[in-house]
């Protein structure tokens, strides 16, 4: 072995140990004589120095070290100088005096220091992931999401849960996204395609009996990206036979809870999470994701607002949009800047403007509020009687800012939303220590795609209507209901779930009533529909992301700050410069010809 060390592991009780440690020079200082230099592995740091009253030798080569050197050195643990000590390190008081050096490796310079404060940008941290991976940081990432996958594995194992692998190259059987397609060599024409789940499969697993499946499995989609999306990422999949919504539900909170206790000491976790109905969700944050740390829940107040001299208001409400908005407390002195930039802000998520009410704290009361209490660009078209019902109905008090937007309710939604979420952040309002989970469940089963006039599935198409709603599906599927939820936290979908149909009619009927063509039904799913007529049992599951719940448990908004060797958001590996052309020999193989979009 190159050590029986680790950097990080030397201790005061481990003084007048002699130790062989290896690992990467972080830094190097020469100070008269003596050369210190960090040595850092993935255990962390450890000082070591140099004097050439214990080894002229390794002495003179310490001269040359550079920063990401490889190194072997042996020597002795000793306490560091009082006043030396480092308490920002584990090994802060003690440091390795050498006797003997081997250099294993040089390095050039590397692009970009080793440093967790460093700002960097992203496609050259990614072009040299094998060196931005050796921050401290993205280390400690790595270990937690192995130590979030033995978890899993440990406690579903306790569950009677069993393991199945299930094949990456199966049949397009597009779910939502765009497959990843693979040409087969030996079948000339043909392709296969990259699961964006395994969800038929695990399904036809419930009807070959197992029961209780559970998988880490990576998934594809040829989507666009977003901060929290990858052509790939990686879910807890899961399913279970003979259990209702509830049963889903209590596993997967008794995990999380788990999860979080187990790599999060100082979190805060609810013992029985919180359960949203999607309208309820919808009402009350305007997103079926909601960050529940803090408040600042939407009202809802066309009515008032219509009656109001405020054109805006009036068109609005008479073309059947709404007017909503929220409570900024403490924030009714913001002045003519920020209500600038909030404006902007609002604008970005679609909206055409914001109408604010700024209300002075110098007011006594709602009841109490005169006319130069209030500023507001919509002030003259607003009567000081109608400012005072919105406030009051709003739950608004001297001193708060009133942030209010009309139109289509899709667009206020959207806008209050991230509006909310936005002064959440500018005000500090959200623990990072607290971990709001959350089930938003009876989402609509079909959405309206007003594009190509047709339903869509909401989540899946696989997902079972709930029993009272079974009679709206031949008149009016809008209205159904589906045994369907998400599980979120802090304003972050982490995954979703359902109980699943298990009967080929009422899959079929679906299909259906999506525009899918008899063909096409056979085409894509006729293996899932002769496997429901061989005694298939009720059954539902989830698809839990583990990229998105690492990304929450360390405080990361984007999930390839979690993934070791992620994509940007144009679905480029600046790594491998991938994708990229292949042989003119290998298309041959494949019988492909590559045709160029037109300019």
């Amino acid at each position: 072995m190159y050590k029986d060390t680790n950097c990080g592991e030397p201790r005061e009780a481990t003084v007048g140990s002699q130790i062989t440690v290896s690992g990467w020079v972080h830094r190097r200082r020469d100070h008269g004589n003596l050369i210190f230099i960090d040595l850092r592995d993935r255990s962390g740091l450890l000082q070591v120095v140099f004097n050439p009253e214990y080894s002229e030798k390794a002495h003179d080569i310490a001269g040359s070290l550079r920063s990401e050197w490889v190194v072997q050195i042996t020597g002795k643990v000793v306490r560091r100088l009082p006043g030396a000590e480092n308490p920002e390190l584990p090994t802060g008081t003690v440091e390795l005096s050498v006797t003997d050096l081997v250099v294993l490796n040089r390095s050039i310079t590397p692009p970009f220091e080793i440093s967790d404060d460093l700002e960097v940008d992203e496609n050259t941290r990614l072009k040299y992931r094998f060196i931005d991976l050796r921050r401290p940081k993205m280390q400690e990432i790595l270990k937690l999401r192995h130590k979030v996958t033995h978890i899993m594995w440990d406690f579903l194992t306790e569950k009677e849960f069993t393991q199945v692998e299930t094949p990456i190259l199966i049949k397009s059987t597009p779910e939502g996204a765009r497959d990843y397609v693979v040409p087969s060599r030996i079948h000339p024409g043909d392709f296969y395609a990259l699961p964006q789940s395994p969800q038929q499969l695990k399904q036809l697993l419930m009807v070959s009996g197992v029961e209780r499946y559970f998988q880490i499995a990576r998934c594809f989609r040829d989507e666009d990206l977003r901060a929290d999306r990858q052509p790939e990422h990686t879910q807890l999949d899961f399913e279970m036979s003979f259990v209702h919504q509830d049963d889903v539900m209590a596993i997967v909170e008794e995990l999380y809870k788990r999860i979080v206790n187990e790599t999060a000491p100082n979190a805060i976790i609810p013992e029985t999470f919180t359960q949203l109905t999607y309208a309820e969700s919808m009402d009350r944050f305007g997103s079926d994701k909601p960050d529940l740390r803090f408040g600042m829940e939407l009202t809802t107040i066309t009515e008032t607002a219509a009656t109001s001299g405020a054109r805006v208001f009036q068109t609005v409400a008479s073309s059947g949009g709404s007017i909503r908005g929220f409570v900024a407390r403490g924030c009714g002195n913001y002045g003519r800047r920020q209500t600038d930039d909030l404006t902007e802000f609002a604008k970005s998520s679609g909206a055409q403007g914001l109408v604010f009410i700024a209300l002075d704290e110098s007011a006594a009361s709602i009841d109490a509020l005169e006319d130069d209490h209030i500023k507001s660009p919509l002030k003259k078209f607003l009567s000081l009687d109608i400012i005072k019902k919105i406030a009051t109905e709003m739950g608004a008090e001297p001193g708060d800012l009133l942030l209010v937007v009309a139109g289509t309710e899709k667009l206020v939604n959207t806008v209050l939303s991230n509006l909310r979420n936005e002064m959440a952040k500018r005000l500090e309002l959200a623990d990072p220590n607290e971990f709001a989970f959350a089930w938003v469940y009876d989402f609509p089963l079909f959405e309206w795609d007003e594009d190509l006039k047709k339903y869509e599935p909401a989540h899946h198409v696989f997902s079972s209507p709930k029993p009272e709603h079974m009679e709206y599906l031949d008149t009016d599927p809008g209205k159904v209901i589906g045994t369907l939820w998400d599980l979120v936290c802090n304003g972050s979908e982490m995954g979703s779930g359902s109980i699943r149909i298990h009967d080929k009619e009422l899959q079929t009927k679906l299909f259906n009533i999506i525009g899918y063509t008899e063909e096409q039904i056979g085409d894509r799913f006729e293996q899932l529909l002769t496997a429901f007529t061989y005694g298939a049992p009720p059954h539902g599951g989830m698809g839990l992301g583990l990229d998105r719940l690492i990304a929450v448990l360390v405080g990361e908004q984007a999930i390839r700050e979690v993934i070791a060797f992620p994509k940007t958001q144009t679905a480029f590996d600046p790594l491998f410069e991938a994708p990229s052309p292949i042989e003119d020999q290998q298309l041959d193989d494949l019988h492909i010809r590559v045709v160029m979009p037109k300019t």
